[in-house]
This record gives structure tokens, C-alpha cells and sequence, in this order.
């Protein structure tokens, strides 16, 4: 090219003939002549089309191609796998050959996606109160100083960009459910559409096209505050792309540096706060102002929040005759008279509360293992077996359930047994329980072994009197001046020994 800029300068610029151009290049003059007449400025050359011994399995090895770039990685044929196939069916050229037609084949490929397909996105707006956008990520955090790994609930307007994030444990409906009554209460309100990816706790199967087979209870909780739920195509994570934004943009944002939190809850205050504080902070790219000052335009389109969705997942169980049920590799207790009977398990984020009849029996703190390597816990009420007691006291002694008991009822147990009896008088003491108010049982308790009675008859008695709304210590009277005695009694008891004396002379007699 820098040759043909020399033939071009010297015969337009420096007036040179052609024959003198011809003799002081050394080509020929008719090479000169059509540079020059042509007004080439770039040369080019016509590649000879060459025929290759790949020619005749083209189809094939691009059919081969287009199945291979389907699979995952760990499942792709190499090139020198294909080119070994080529081999096997009569092809006798090179690998080179293979290579290059591999390499040409998925540079036109990609070029076809960028132009068509995937790689070419087209631009959303939305209107204020639209639509927000749903995911979940996996994010790390220590918690009660123990590295905790984090399902954590995005959520994103898709007009304001205003973010809420929520940690959970589990990805399962009920944290699912909870991540959504939290979200529209910051939010203030409740969008018109609401966009997912096909996550399992909503979509049980993906059909053709848009058609969804939606979980039951995903459908109650968008039947509960009225949005409409979209659903996303399958591997397009581009269709929310403004959540998927967020996730990332979150790793910098609140987890990195790890968050040092005491517990889960206090992790949650911290998100949610900072979430805020960034509102205030981030501006919002294609308006004027920050995403909060946009997100308080936006506020007014929303619908209101009204009664929380109560999200809950039932399961049915049968209680043992040991009074527990079993959940995830834990036991609850239960109290005895729905032993061997059948129960629904109502599992909340935080808590179980067991229901039967359509009543609340009873309600435990819920317990999460996320190591399979320890054993299951088992969470005892001593309240739930008192029924039991009543039958066989002899189980006060050694009952796991009693090794929570508060410190007065332990210690009257410990007064009790050292005597014949004992057992049998501590369970009636402890079934006052389910007829009176418990903290005033433990008060007549206290009381007693303050006084240094520890009786099942003292601590009736003190109980009756709490019941009855006396106190059982009698206040102090000032008496007034003119009651005070000028004389004040002395105890004589020499009266009754003279009765004794008279009744020994009568018997006597």
C-alpha cells in the first residue's frame, strides 16, 4: 500500500511519466498505468477460491458444531474429537483444517447472535407504579460470630430503582412470603405487575411460550395484595435486568465488607436502613434527582398495603406418643392430649405453631440446621406434659421436659423429694399451673420457701390469698397517738399452770 502511495505521488503531484515511474519501480508499465488510471488508492486481491478435502463434510461437521454448542462444558467433543470422527467416516485432511473451520464456523455464529439474538437487547421504560422486579442471590455474613451462608430476597422498582434486600435462610415459600410483606411495607405500596425468573417456589412446571402451571401458594400470596405475576423465559435473565444489576451492585454495596451482626434480625434492621440511606445517595441515571426524591413520585401510583399476607406452609403430621412432632430433623413438643393424633404444622420464617380443630395449640421458636453433620434438637415445653404428671409423678425426677423448670419450682422439687410423698405433691403443685395464672403460682412458690415452708398446703394457702386479692404479707398499721396503750400486756402463762394443778388434785380425788 505505501508502494502504491509512491506511484501515486509522483506521477500526480511530481509530474513523472509513466515509463520513468516504470523504470525507477521495475514493474511493468501497463502495472503502472492501470494504478494510476484506476485511481486505486487501497490495493486489493481476489482470494482463489481452492477446493479442500473438507469440502465434503462441511454439513456434517457444522451439524456437529451446532449440537455441540447445546451442551455443557464438561459434555462438549473437542476439536481433535471431532476431527478424529471426521477421520472415521473417510475425511484424510489435516486437523489444522478442522480447526480453522471450527473457529470460522463460531465467528459467524456470534456474529449472527449479536446482530439477532442475544446479544442485541432493546431498551424498557416504565411508568410510575408499574412493575418491580424479583431475585433471589447467595451472599455471606457473620452472624453470632459464625460465617453464615445467606439466601437473600431483591426486589426493584422497575420505574424509581428504589432496592430492598432482605436476608433469609431458606429459599422456600414462607421466607419467600415474608421477603414480599417486608418489601411492600418499605416500599410503601404495592406495584401492578411483578416480574420473576421460573423459580421453583412459583412456577411448579414451565410450558409453551408464557404459560406457567403456578404453585398454589404463590398464587394466594398474588391473589392477597393484587399484583400481576410475569414469569420470565427460561435462562433470560436479561427480561429483569435491572434486579440482576442490583444483585451485583449489592456485593459491593452491603456485603463487602462482611457484615458483623449478633443475630439474623439485626442483619435485617441493618439492610433495610441502609437501603434507605443509599436512596438518598444514588441518582438515578435518566431523571433529575436521586432514586428516593423519583421514588416519592412514585409512591402515589402504588396501591396500598392493607393486612399482611399470613405466610404460612402446612404440613400434616402425626404427634408421637412421646407428645413431639417432627420437623426438618427436629422435634417440637406438644401438649399430651394430642398424643397419637393427628395435627397441621404451620411453618412461619421465625416460629412453628401447631393447629388442630382449626385452634392454635401451642407455638415454638423455629430452629434452622444448616449442617447436616450435627444432630437434630429437640425443643421442650414442661408445661405441655403436666397432664402426664398427674398420672405418673415418678417421671419428675428424670423427665427431660422438667430441665427447664423455673429456678423456684426447681428448688421446691429439690425440698419435696427428700420426703415420702414428694413426687406426687410437686406435680399437683405444678398442676396449678393449668388452672392459675403462672406467675402467680411462682409467687406462692417464692413465697413459701422465703418463709421456710415449703408445703403443698403453704403454697395453696398463698396462692388463695393472691387469688382473692389479699396480700400475703399484712401491711404495718401506724396506730394514732391516742390509741397508744400507757401499759402495754405482758404474756402471764402461771394462770394455766394453776388450771394444770387443779385438774391433777380433781384426778387425784
Amino acid at each position: 500500500m505505501a508502494f502504491l502511495s509512491v506511484i501515486r505521488r509522483w506521477h500526480f503531484r511530481d509530474q513523472l511519466s509513466i515509463r520513468e515511474i516504470s523504470r525507477r519501480t521495475g514493474l511493468s508499465r501497463n502495472t503502472v498505468r492501470k494504478y494510476v488510471r484506476d485511481n486505486t488508492v487501497e490495493p486489493t486481491f481476489q482470494v482463489p477460491e481452492r477446493p479442500s478435502k473438507l469440502d465434503a463434510f462441511a454439513d456434517k461437521l457444522s451439524a456437529w458444531l451446532c449440537a455441540e454448542a447445546t451442551k455443557s462444558r464438561k459434555q462438549k467433543r473437542t476439536i481433535k474429537q471431532l476431527h478424529a470422527d471426521l477421520v472415521s467416516l473417510g475425511y484424510d485432511g489435516s486437523y489444522g483444517r478442522v480447526a480453522a473451520f471450527a473457529r470460522d464456523w463460531k465467528a459467524d455464529r456470534q456474529r449472527e447472535q449479536q446482530t439477532s439474538g442475544r446479544g442485541t437487547f432493546v431498551p424498557l421504560t416504565f411508568e410510575p407504579g408499574e412493575a418491580f422486579q424479583f431475585d433471589w442471590s447467595e451472599d455471606w455474613a457473620l452472624i453470632g460470630g459464625e460465617r453464615t451462608k445467606l439466601q437473600v430476597a431483591h426486589f426493584k422498582l422497575s420505574y424509581s430503582r428504589a432496592f430492598f434486600v432482605r436476608a433469609c435462610l431458606l429459599q422456600t415459600h414462607e421466607m419467600l412470603f415474608d421477603a414480599h410483606n417486608h418489601a411492600f411495607r418499605v416500599l410503601c405500596g404495592v406495584p401492578r405487575r411483578g416480574i420473576y425468573d421460573n423459580m421453583r417456589t412459583a412456577v411448579d412446571k414451565v410450558e409453551r411460550g408464557k404459560e406457567r402451571q403456578v404453585n398454589a401458594r404463590f398464587s394466594a400470596l398474588v391473589s392477597h395484595y393484587l399484583f400481576e405475576a410475569e414469569f420470565c423465559n427460561p435462562a433470560s435473565g436479561w427480561e429483569k435486568g435491572q434486579v440482576e444489576k442490583n444483585v451485583r451492585d449489592a456485593r459491593h454495596r452491603l456485603w463487602q465488607p462482611m457484615p458483623r451482626v449478633t443475630s439474623l434480625e439485626e442483619l435485617n434492621d441493618w439492610l433495610e436502613s441502609r437501603c434507605k440511606d443509599l436512596w438518598q445517595t444514588i441518582a438515578h441515571g435518566t431523571q433529575p434527582g436521586t432514586i428516593a426524591d423519583i421514588w416519592a413520585e412514585e409512591v402515589p401510583k402504588f396501591m396500598q398495603v392493607g393486612r399482611l399476607f399470613d405466610g404460612f406452609v402446612e404440613y400434616a403430621k402425626r404427634v408421637s406418643p412421646t407428645c413431639l412432632v417432627h420437623f426438618e430433623r427436629n422435634r417440637y413438643s406438644v401438649p399430651a392430649s394430642f398424643a397419637n393424633r393427628p395435627v397441621s404444622l404451620r411453618v412461619y420464617p421465625d416460629r412453628i405453631v401447631v393447629v388442630a380443630v382449626g385452634v392454635s395449640v401451642c407455638e415454638h421458636h423455629r430452629i434452622i440446621n444448616r449442617s447436616h453433620d450435627r444432630p437434630g434438637r429437640t425443643v421442650y415445653d414442661w408445661r405441655h406434659y403436666l397432664a402426664v404428671i398427674q398420672r405418673k409423678p415418678g417421671a419428675l425426677r428424670n423427665g427431660a421436659h422438667f430441665a427447664e423448670l423455673p429456678e423456684a419450682f426447681r428448688s421446691l422439687q429439690r425440698h419435696l423429694l427428700k420426703k415420702p410423698g414428694g413426687d406426687r405433691e410437686m406435680a399437683e403443685i405444678l398442676a396449678l399451673v393449668l388452672h392459675h395464672d403462672e406467675q402467680a403460682v411462682l409467687t406462692a412458690v417464692e413465697t413459701a420457701l422465703e418463709a421456710g415452708v415449703p408445703t403443698k398446703t403453704h403454697v395453696l394457702n398463698l396462692l388463695h390469698r393472691l387469688t382473692d386479692g389479699k396480700l400475703v404479707t399484712p401491711p404495718t398499721i401506724q396506730a394514732p397517738q391516742a390509741l397508744t396503750l400507757s401499759q402495754e400486756p405482758k404474756a402471764n402463762v402461771e394462770r394455766y399452770d394453776a388450771l394444770r394443778k387443779l385438774k391433777e388434785t380433781r384426778n387425784a380425788s
